[in-house]
């Protein structure tokens, strides 16, 4: 059942958003989802990155990597199917072109990292560890692993343990490794990522899809294949974030479709302690704030002081 709230805020106080992901402190518990706000400059104009609860920026690899071929993003009715690629200017100049300039935002910024062997891995990490301004990883496990004939590290419950010990041998930056929804039983890979050393789990990654041209008869996709973001997958995600929860003590980030306040909560009343804001960001990139604002005002109407009484709180 439900918990009581401790002390309900006074009439129109605010009440308390700030969360924690393992070592890592959040103002509120609203992020941006890696791969839908580049790498935070791009949207300095138009949103206050200081409003954020973090900043996770696009996916990077050691070196500059160009991606898929296009066409590589198409709607459709509820979200978008993309194949970008990870296309990404390469640690270094993302080192030294954008971390700079996001130095100077108090917000702290996530850098989600991928790789296509475990060395890779490892190596980015070890390149970030200590870095100032880098306040944690966040690991892509749904890329192909080489050395395992392209099998995604994220779908072989072995492989993923030992990927995530071999990052966390070298870095003590917080470790939050981004879940496929491409899985049996994510109980299982969230347990054997906490025990092989996560701080914090985040989840979904985008949805295995293809879209085709009826009347040429091919994919839409360059790539043929791309991930299905936005509200399509919203249930999806809510009921792995929930069952997630219940296999792990450590802290989950919720993703998948989120576009209104209601739509966070639902991730952080399953389970989620912070939620991250996707493809949303693309129509409107003032979603981020509106949501926070959304989640205080329903505190607020609902005499919780505190967003973390909230977490977990799904009623059986």
């Amino acid at each position: 059942m439900n918990p009581a709230p401790s002390s309900a805020p006074p009439d129109n106080a605010s009440p308390r958003l700030e969360v924690a992901l393992g070592a890592l402190r959040l103002r509120n518990p609203v992020m941006v989802a890696s791969g839908t706000f580049g790498y935070g400059m791009e949207y300095a104009e138009v949103v206050d990155l200081n409003r954020l609860g973090a900043i996770v920026v696009k996916g990077l690899l050691l070196e500059p990597w160009e991606g898929n071929p296009p066409p590589r993003l198409v709607e459709v009715p509820g979200g978008l199917v993309n194949a970008i690629g990870l296309q990404n200017p390469g640690v270094e100049r993302f080192l030294s072109d954008y971390l700079p300039r996001l130095r100077r935002y108090d917000t702290p910024v996530l850098v989600n990292v991928w790789g296509r062997t475990e060395e890779e891995y490892a190596e980015l990490a070890a390149r970030l560890d200590g870095i100032p301004g880098v306040s944690g990883l966040e690991l892509n496990v749904s890329c192909p692993n080489v050395k395992q004939g392209g099998l995604a590290f994220g779908t072989e419950v072995r492989i993923l343990a030992r990927l995530i010990a071999a990052v966390r041998r070298r870095t003590r930056l917080p470790l939050i490794p981004k879940l496929s929804p491409n899985v049996s039983d994510i109980g299982l890979f969230a347990r054997a990522a906490e025990e092989a050393g996560a701080d914090a789990l985040s989840l979904i990654n985008t949805l295995p899809a293809l879209v085709i041209d009826v009347e040429t008869r091919r994919p839409v996709l360059g790539n043929t294949i791309g991930g299905l973001s936005g509200p399509a997958i919203h249930p999806v995600a809510v009921r792995l974030v929930w069952e997630a929860a219940r296999a792990v003590r450590i802290p989950i980030v919720g993703m998948g479709g989120i576009v209104t306040a209601r739509d966070a909560l639902e991730f952080i009343i399953a389970g989620a302690t912070a939620v991250a804001v996707g493809t949303a960001n693309f129509s409107d990139p003032q979603t981020p704030l509106k949501v926070a604002a959304g989640i205080a005002d329903y505190l607020r109407r609902h005499g919780i002081a505190d967003v973390n009484e909230l977490i977990g709180s799904l009623a059986s």
